[in-house]
């Protein structure tokens, strides 16, 4: 797939109206960036419309060594060169399948509270694909409230790690917990389909180190109610035991 066709899938998926204002997004943002350590995690604020970074923070170059110059002066047609061709086609499934859930099923006044994360292969400046795990959260939504300003968050790991390609969409709710209302793996399932959202979360919070007292107050359900849910996973998954589980999670390098 070539630049010019991923790009115009790419502003399909995105098509928006309305300028958006991004003064006091970059200007907090770059408050931030001075105090944060050098780490294997770096973010920018991402502009669906002109295809742009409005922001690159510190970390980039640390991070993948590439020039933080380019990356701004080529935007994401830069970026989408360095990714793994093999990750293209099911990375802009994801986006699309995203938007549109997003569209269809979340109202208005919740799209604010959204979060979203997908994964894909990158060329770092050694020519080596590296695994990035991004999460990008709204800033900004045009006329139509489609998402258009985002910040978005990058992990960089192991290239020696094999990662399934995924996508999620998750819901902050009242206890400040996100929630998964989307999940699709586009790769192949480790996790089978018959397990639900919220068991999804449920085993997020138990890779986490949660007990069942912890996640029943973060998603507002009980105790009892996590048990049964911690059951029917193992059922499911035919395992015997939750270390087996987080176990299995932590060996596939599984993101849900």
């Amino acid at each position: 797939m070539n630049t010019i066709s991923i790009r115009n899938l790419y502003k399909e998926i995105f098509k928006s109206h309305d300028n958006p204002s991004l003064e006091k997004h970059i200007e907090k943002i770059i408050e931030l960036d001075a105090y944060l350590p050098y780490s294997s995690t770096f973010f920018c604020v991402t502009n669906t419309q002109k295809l742009s970074f409005e922001y690159i923070s510190k970390n980039m170059t640390a991070c993948l060594g590439l020039n933080k110059n380019d990356l701004k002066a080529g935007g994401m047609r830069y970026f989408w060169g360095r990714m793994h061709p093999d990750d293209l086609e099911k990375w802009l499934l994801a986006l699309n399948e995203l938007m549109s859930f997003t569209l269809n099923n979340i109202e208005v006044e919740n799209r604010g509270k959204m979060s979203y994360t997908w994964n894909f292969r990158l060329k770092n400046s050694k020519d080596e694909y590296v695994n990035i795990i991004q999460n990008t959260t709204p800033l900004e939504f045009d006329s139509d409230n489609k998402p258009i300003i985002g910040l978005a968050h990058y992990t960089v790991l192991s290239p020696e790690i094999k990662m399934q390609i995924s996508a999620s969409a998750k819901m902050l709710n009242k206890n400040n917990e996100y929630e998964t209302l989307f999940y699709k793996n586009f790769t192949q399932n480790l996790l089978s389909e018959g397990i639900t959202n919220r068991e999804r979360d449920i085993i997020r919070l138990l890779v986490l180190n949660y007990k069942s007292k912890q996640i029943a107050e973060k998603l507002n359900i009980s105790p009892n109610t996590v048990d049964t849910h911690r059951r029917n996973i193992l059922k499911k998954l035919n395992i015997s035991s939750t270390g087996e589980l987080i176990g299995m999670m932590k060996l596939n390098n599984y993101s849900i």
